[in-house]
This record gives C-alpha cells, sequence and structure tokens, in this order.
C-alpha cells in the first residue's frame, strides 16, 4: 500500500441528537406496572390469609363422635427366643490366630553419600553441619581418572529403611542431594 499517496479520511459528522418524541415515552409502560402492582396485592392477601389461620382456633365447634374402640381379642404371649444355631462367636474368643509371615530378604548392606568435593575443606564443613543434626557422617578420599574427590559418606545401614530414616533427617535440616547406595 502507498501510504504517501493515501487519501486523508473524510471528516465524520457529530452523532444525531435523539427525537423529542422518543423522550417522550416513558421507559416502562403503563401494563407492566399495573401487574407489579396487582401481583404485589395478590401476594399480601396471601400472607394476610395463612398468617391468621395457624393462631386461630376453629370457629365452630360441632361435637363429633368418636367411635367407641372395640375390644381386642386377647394375643397369643410371644414364643420362646430360639436357641442360635451359630456359636462362631464363642469360637472366636477363645482361638489365637496364627499368621505366617515370611522374612525379609536383607540385601546388601547401604551407604548415603552426601556430598563429593574437590576441596577437603568443603568435605569437612559438610560433615559438621550433619554433625549438628546428630548423625555421624565419613570423609573418604578416592583417586580417580578425573582427579582427587572427598566424599561425605553416612553408613553402613542394614537396609534402605533405616537409611531413608536418617536421609529424612538431614532433609528436615535443608541438607538435599544425599544418595543411598549398595555399599562397596
Amino acid at each position: 500500500m502507498d501510504y504517501a499517496n493515501r487519501k486523508r479520511p473524510a471528516k465524520r459528522t457529530p452523532p444525531k441528537k435523539p427525537n423529542k418524541k422518543a423522550a417522550r415515552k416513558p421507559a416502562v409502560s403503563w401494563w407492566v406496572v399495573l401487574l407489579a402492582v396487582a401481583l404485589v396485592a395478590a401476594f399480601v392477601w396471601l400472607l394476610v390469609s395463612i398468617a391468621g389461620k395457624s393462631e386461630q382456633a376453629p370457629a365452630q365447634t360441632t361435637p363429633v363422635e368418636v367411635p367407641q374402640a372395640q375390644p381386642q381379642p386377647v394375643a397369643e404371649p410371644l414364643p420362646e427366643k430360639p436357641e442360635e444355631r451359630w456359636q462362631y462367636i464363642e469360637e472366636l474368643e477363645n482361638q489365637e490366630v496364627i499368621v505366617d509371615v515370611p522374612e525379609r530378604e536383607v540385601g546388601p548392606p547401604k551407604l548415603m553419600q552426601c556430598g563429593s568435593f574437590r576441596n577437603i575443606s568443603d568435605a569437612e564443613e559438610m560433615r559438621a553441619m550433619i554433625a549438628m543434626i546428630g548423625l555421624e557422617a565419613q570423609i573418604r578420599t578416592t583417586d580417580g581418572s578425573n582427579g582427587v574427590w572427598h566424599r561425605v559418606i553416612l553408613g553402613p545401614y542394614e537396609g534402605r529403611r533405616a537409611a531413608e530414616t536418617d536421609r529424612h533427617k538431614l532433609q528436615r535440616a535443608n541438607i538435599r542431594g544425599c544418595q543411598i547406595w549398595n555399599w562397596n
């Protein structure tokens, strides 16, 4: 589109004023108002008619004949309670339940590594933080192909559950990233 040779937009005309005849018409017609007044009057009449009925006694009291109760024949007495055929309640009270629980297989002992550092001072700092929680950590130095590493480990643990318990203690103290491995 060529903006340089573009024509100017046409002038806008002001909006037209409303017609005087339209302004004379009421917003609500007379029959809507009449209908609303009739509904309100009917509702008031209904409330007034209901309100008096619950408090007033009946205006006319006419004697009503009550039929005489006829003597009922004497019923036979109830039969005796039958004897229970099931005696499992007494039998179960005196029984002992024996459950065969298989022993859990104990896997290899576990260790938990909470950090691996290049500097021994960083490893000592992590070990001190763990000691403040109440757990005992060790520092193992390993020399690998990519240099010397100082690992902070906890354990050995008999099973994974004991290691998880200590890991949750560490997480509550904001020490995260500890991993549980098999003991080497």
